[in-house]
């Protein structure tokens, strides 16, 4: 009996059957992308660190410090956990205040509709590269496990997270990553515990034959300065801009529960994100001379772990794909419809905004689902993903938060200058460091158009 294809088959189910259930709780978009902004502390935070514990995490990650040591994990996990400790330290409460829906509701009121559509071009392809990533691992796991090929497991993948997130929006989402991040937690640190037990000699000898300087998290690598700097400011800088987790903050029912949220799925993202980590650090010693690294954790999982304990892992893996894919095909729409669509045809009922909301979700899931199976690699879609406009993004939130700078023609000049010059320096210039580039093109931009632009405070409330 395949008890991986039964485990996998009764999962999907429960997701299903989730997405049913917060379907009949929806009334409006603001029902569909914020959850009714009623989401207490423990569903958001585990919806916060099950969205952001994605295929990345463990394939991807696991894969480059099976490489390079702890190096290879300044994306993943330290990267991530502090773009999430950012979020909640500096934006989380600020951005609640606001009332908005999206964080392009955010660009328009204090700059103009026009930044606001530029806003949406940028954050919506960085939804749906992320998108692409995790199901792009949903296939390359579940085909380790059952065969039937990577192409047919993607498109499994896509199917039931558009059919699940399409019913319930965020309400089913949250509810799906909550239940997701308790399977992740528990098969990791099952399997963790099980692998660490198998070791010949003991984990202490396993550990003594690392090489010192694996254990480095902010070893350089031979890297240059600027291309060090590119690897930490692309996961924190460019990834507190996504929609997916602006979403969560701004579905908390207060601004004190988005703060202790964000900082509680920080946490439990680091301290879980360091199990497939410390297993790639030791990966050199459990597999060695690996030919692709992607496949490390799936093959040391098949290898070392009984029937039940491999199907735990594989459960583990699914769980933080899919809790990825349905908050990222969710952004994408919301952005999407809200923003775009939407504003064309004022007067539509709720019912007729839902449904397009619910028709732009199929869509993105296509268009990801299209993505994945054309991608080179797992790493290079989410860095892709977190680079894509973020630049520009990050520096118009930040200072359009907090300070009185700029306006309308200084945030457009900042947005579309800073996106020239990642363009220009990743796919032509070939630069070490085109993130950071854009990053200081679009603060230099910004001030200097801006302090001739000042503006008043941002009105308390600014949706749609």
């Amino acid at each position: 009996m395949n008890w991986v294809l039964l485990g996998i088959i009764a999962f999907i189910a429960l997701q299903l059957g989730i997405g049913y259930w917060a379907s009949r709780r929806v009334r409006s978009q603001e029902d569909y992308f914020l959850a009714g902004r009623s989401l207490g502390l423990g569903l958001a935070s585990f919806s916060i660190f099950a969205t952001w514990f994605g295929a990345e995490t463990c394939l991807s990650a696991s894969g480059r410090i099976y490489e390079n040591g702890f190096a290879g994990g300044s994306a993943d996990p330290f990267g991530y956990a502090l773009c999430l400790l950012l979020m909640a330290l500096v934006f989380a409460v600020p951005l609640w205040k606001q009332q908005i829906v999206t964080l392009p509701d955010f660009f328009r009121a204090r700059y103009s509709p026009a930044v606001e559509k530029i806003a949406v071009l940028l954050l919506a392809p960085t939804s749906l590269l992320w998108a692409a990533a995790q199901l792009r691992a949903f296939g390359q796991v579940l085909d380790t496990s059952l065969g039937i090929g990577v192409i047919e497991c993607t498109l499994i993948a896509a199917a039931v997270v558009v059919i699940y997130t399409t019913m319930g929006g965020l309400g089913a989402d949250v509810i799906n990553d909550s239940v997701q991040g308790i399977i992740i937690i528990v098969c990791l640190v099952i399997v963790f515990v099980t692998v660490l037990g198998s070791l010949d000699g003991g984990p202490a000898s396993a550990f003594r034959q690392i090489d010192p300087a694996r254990w480095n998290p902010i070893s350089t690598g031979g890297k240059s300065i600027w291309a060090f700097l590119e690897t930490w400011a692309v996961p924190i800088c460019g990834s507190v801009v996504a929609q997916e987790l602006v979403a969560r903050v701004l579905a908390a029912k207060s601004p004190q529960v988005a703060r202790r949220a964000g900082l509680m799925g920080a946490g439990l993202y680091l301290i879980i994100g360091l199990i497939p980590a410390t297993l790639g650090l030791l990966g050199p010693v459990l597999l060695p001379d690996l030919k692709d690294p992607e496949q490390f954790l799936p093959t040391l999982m098949k290898q070392q772990l009984s029937p039940l304990l491999y199907v735990l892992f594989t459960g583990a893996i699914l769980c933080a794909i899919l809790s990825t894919v349905d908050s990222t095909l969710l952004a994408a729409a919301a952005v999407v419809s809200h923003n775009i669509i939407v504003p064309l045809r004022p007067a539509l009922r709720d019912d007729a905004k839902l449904r397009i909301s619910r028709i732009c979700v199929v869509c993105g899931g296509v268009i990801a689902c299209v993505l994945a199976l054309s991608a080179e690699s797992i790493y290079k879609l989410v860095s892709s993903a977190s680079a894509f406009g973020g630049g520009g993004l990050f520096v118009l939130l930040l200072l359009g938060m907090f300070t009185r700078l700029g306006g309308a023609r200084s945030g457009l000049a900042a947005l579309i200058i800073s996106m020239t010059v990642w363009a220009w320096g990743n796919y032509i210039g070939k630069w070490e460091s085109p993130f950071v580039a854009s990053l200081a093109v679009a603060m230099l931009v910004f001030v200097v158009l801006g302090v001739r632009e000042r503006v008043s405070p941002v009105p308390a409330t600014s949706a749609r």
